[in-house]
């Protein structure tokens, strides 16, 4: 597992409330989009699911330090007061946008929910039955994003605006050979070489289509992933699927790094669309050539790996033991070393009795870009718990999802280190694991892979 300190921040904060629209003049506040840009109305005459967020869904509980209990009692009991009530925040109004140079869900921030899921193509189904599924699936993902219903919608969201949701799609190793494409597979997408902390499931591994789902709301982030897996129809099957969460924004009284599950900061050194070699680390590059096919400019590789991590075992660690495995504090995330979240740790930094600082085998340690030849990937993952077993064991952990423009000089390098001596290692464990292409984002009018499926 990569540092716990690696995961892009979402947005913490509680945003205003949406104002009522009740005509085409009306707009949402500014939202955040794979492009920089706000929100747009989604055309179409029906309307939209983030304008109900401002008409009907107005009706939204107001559940204040002060009063919750009667505001709760009078939505329940239908009271004309709550007609005029606001809803308790906008995140439903958030919107990314689908078409775009890259896809949705790389840069988004952070999102609540999560569903990700591979699909293998039916036997017999070839490149013209994944053309057409590849069109169905980014028409649709473009509606639901936009907070637009689709035909024959199960109604699931019909209350909740986009709430950020994000659809994105990836091509396994897999795809290729089963569609007649194997010369447009890139060098980049060979398998992940084998390590020694793997105990992979391969039946929840890889797949020949891969999808990930994100929002702010789970039952919107269901709602898409129940809608897609239906388009799919009898050209693809699913293979597996995994469910995760994140804390929500706004759940803090200030906007903070994401914990995990083991309680640690899981956020703080995740590269930045701002840092000038962002670009070149996470996205293929827009003029292609050699080993890179053309249909994968401006695309990211997509690294998945389900992380179980032992709990029971890291919890009964005194929490001295837990930074030093980590090499950083666990209120704050500060190094071990000392200053806030963003201090760089001083590695070379001797404590009284003469050891470092930070152990030579901690977390933070080998996982740092300059202690791996400046291998760096945006990490962003979600949490997952699946139940407990008859023991009370919890299945929980990390679903790892990390980007790069090449995972040979991203996630390799650095998880190769982390097989040969990672303190962390023992407490965690990785179950599952899959690559995948993900081309750029589809032009207005276009699909997801047009680029590779119509070349």
């Amino acid at each position: 597992m990569a540092e716990p300190s690696k995961t892009p921040t979402a947005p913490t904060t509680a945003p205003t409330a949406p104002t009522a629209r009740t005509g085409a003049g009306s707009s949402a506040p500014a939202s955040p989009s794979t492009d920089g840009s706000g929100s747009t109305e989604a055309p179409g005459s029906r309307i939209s699911r983030r304008r109900l967020l401002g008409t009907a869904g107005a009706t939204g509980l107001v559940l204040g330090a002060a009063g919750g209990a009667t505001g709760y009692a009078a939505a329940r009991s239908g009271s004309a007061d709550t007609a005029d009530a606001a809803p308790l925040t906008s995140l439903g109004a958030d919107t990314a946008m689908f078409h775009g140079k890259h896809q949705a869900g790389i840069t988004t921030p952070m999102q609540a929910s999560g569903h990700l899921v591979a699909f293998d193509l039916a036997p017999g189904a070839g490149r013209k039955e994944a053309t057409a599924l590849l069109r169905r699936w980014s028409a649709t993902a473009e509606r639901l994003m936009a907070g637009e219903s689709p035909s024959g919608d199960t109604d699931v969201a019909r209350d909740a605006g986009p709430s950020l949701l994000t659809v994105t799609f990836g091509f396994g190793h897999s795809f290729f050979g089963r569609t007649g494409l194997e010369k447009q597979r890139p060098v980049a997408l060979d398998p992940l070489p084998d390590f020694s902390s793997d105990r992979l499931d391969k039946a929840r591994s890889n797949g020949d289509l891969w999808v990930q789902i994100g929002a702010n709301d789970s039952l919107v982030a269901f709602h898409a992933l129940r809608t897609l897996q239906k388009e799919a129809g009898s050209a693809a099957r699913v293979r597996w699927q995994m469910n995760g969460f994140n804390r929500s924004p706004g759940a803090t009284a200030r906007p903070m790094t994401t914990r995990n599950l083991m309680g640690q900061v899981d956020g703080t050194r995740n590269p930045k669309p701002s840092d000038p070699d962002f670009q070149q680390r996470i996205f293929v590059p827009d003029t292609t050539g050699g080993d890179v096919p053309a249909w994968m400019a401006a695309g990211s590789y997509a690294v998945v790996r389900r992380i179980r991590m032992l709990l029971d075992n890291w919890e009964k660690l005194p929490v001295k033991d837990q930074e030093g495995i980590i090499g950083r504090h666990k209120s704050d995330g500060a190094p071990l070393t000392g200053g806030t979240e963003t201090t760089e740790p001083d590695l070379e930094k001797l404590g009284a009795d003469g050891t470092l600082v930070v152990p030579i085998n901690a977390h933070a340690r080998i996982t740092r870009p300059d202690q791996n030849g400046g291998a760096a990937m945006l990490r962003r993952p979600f949490s997952f718990h699946d139940g407990f077993d008859a023991d009370g064991v919890p299945d929980a952990g990390l679903l790892f999802v990390c980007w790069q423009a090449d995972p040979a000089r991203g996630f390799v390098p650095v998880q190769r280190k982390l097989d040969r001596g990672d303190a962390l290692s023992p407490f965690i464990r990785h179950e599952a694991s899959g690559l995948f292409a993900v081309p750029g984002g589809a032009e207005k009018g276009g699909y997801v892979g047009q680029g590779l499926l119509e070349g």
